[in-house]
């Protein structure tokens, strides 16, 4: 009988094989199941990092503004307002919270 027997655990352990990675690739981390969540998660990451090369873009505008070949006068001037606090009697002044991130 264990004779019997021996013959099919091989064939018992390739269905159990078959049958784990079959249902990983339905719903593993990237399996068919899954396929809406990732697509999802990418969207946000694209919104985020359109986001992010918006920022990078203005400050890097910022940056070239403020360098010495090619100073603006009126972002210096904005920068100056805001860093030492003083503004023109004529100029509407609203104090906003500093933003945190």
């Amino acid at each position: 009988m264990l004779a019997r027997l021996s013959t099919y655990i091989p064939t018992a352990i390739l269905a159990g094989l078959i049958f784990y990675f079959g249902f990983n690739a339905l719903t593993g981390d990237r399996g068919l199941l899954t396929t809406r969540e990732r697509e999802a998660t990418l969207a946000e990451d694209e919104a985020t990092l359109k986001a992010l090369k918006a920022e990078h873009a203005d400050l890097a505008l910022r940056v070239r503004l403020l360098s010495e070949n090619s100073l603006s006068k009126d972002l210096l001037t904005e920068k100056a307002h805001v860093l030492l606090g003083f503004a023109d009697p004529k100029d509407y002044v609203i104090r906003m919270p500093a933003p945190t991130r």
